[in-house]
């Protein structure tokens, strides 16, 4: 059964964190006036924000320091990791939930903060969100439907997005709890205590940058680990900035993906707005969602 954390009241406190990437003070700057000044709560921002170790916003110490003080913080009632990049998979196992199983409360974002909502679920059953960061906010990124609909759901609404028809798509209706996120994040945690269990369940994928020829063999290693045999459906999202190299794979990335799923017979929707780009819908992790895949369009709803 998954646990909800408590969704927020004006004036409840959200604590900014950089637990993987380095990044600017002044990046988060514009986030950080939006929650307070328009979306009527406050900020405590951590110490990783602006602050740098080579790549990552700290030290792996500092950076599980910070974490770990928003996450035993009572008054802290939800965590916004400012960005993504690279380093979770580095601090997850030292990080303590003990205080968080007892209080939980929402942990925000995507890319390598999949990490943390594949962990938590797995291991504590705690509904999450994937959703834009604090980048997402700027150059009047804030006042999009993608950004807004994190407010929505840290404010308990019920959703119903839509997408458009793909070429690809297969018809169907699907009923499950939500996992996912980055697929190369997915790939990453096959094997590990952080890994999903995906069967009966609606598993949403996206990712950025890739080669094709990594799209194809993380698919695989999905496959091949049973996790998208038994699958409620499958959403994909965005995959951006796809590569290729010098000899051509031969495939587009969504041909890729098709052919892996082409066996099975659940609902698959294609071109989802959830990415690494400006569509990127807020999703609850564990939650219970319907997919439905129609002739002209496919929506997903609470």
């Amino acid at each position: 059964m998954i646990k909800i954390p408590p969704y927020l009241q004006k004036g409840d406190t959200i604590g900014l964190v950089c637990p993987s990437g380095f990044m600017l003070v002044e990046k988060v700057s514009e986030c950080i006036r939006i929650i307070n000044e328009d979306w009527g709560f406050t900020t405590k921002v951590g110490t990783t924000i602006g602050q740098q170790y080579h790549y990552f916003s700290g030290t792996d110490e500092e950076r599980i320091e910070d974490f770990q003080h928003m996450l035993d913080d009572e008054n802290v009632k939800a965590i916004l990791c400012a960005r993504g990049g690279y380093g979770l998979s580095r601090i997850i196992d030292k990080i303590d939930f003990t205080n968080f199983k007892k209080n939980p409360k929402w942990v925000i974002g995507f890319s390598d903060v999949t990490i943390l909502h594949s962990h938590i679920y797995r291991n504590y059953s705690i509904s999450t969100l994937h959703a834009p960061m604090a980048n997402a906010f700027n150059e009047d990124g804030f006042k999009n439907e993608f950004v807004r609909s994190l407010l929505h759901a840290l404010e308990g609404k019920k959703i119903k997005y839509q997408c458009k028809k793909h070429e690809f798509n297969k018809k169907g209706e699907g009923i499950g709890e939500l996992v996912g996120g980055n697929l190369a994040l997915l790939a990453h945690l096959v094997g590990t205590e952080s890994d999903i269990k995906t069967k009966g369940r609606i598993l949403f994928i996206e990712d950025v940058g890739e080669y094709l020829y990594n799209v194809d063999r993380m698919m695989y290693q999905l496959k091949r680990s049973g996790k998208l045999d038994k699958l409620a459906g499958l959403i994909v999202g965005g995959f951006t900035e796809m590569k290729d190299t010098e000899r051509p794979f031969g495939q587009t990335v969504h041909e890729i993906i098709r052919d892996a799923v082409a066996e099975y017979d659940y609902p698959v929707c294609f071109d989802f707005p959830v990415s690494h780009g400006k569509e990127n819908y807020a999703l609850k992790i564990g939650v219970g969602y319907k997919l439905k895949v129609g002739n002209n369009k496919a929506t997903l709803e609470e």
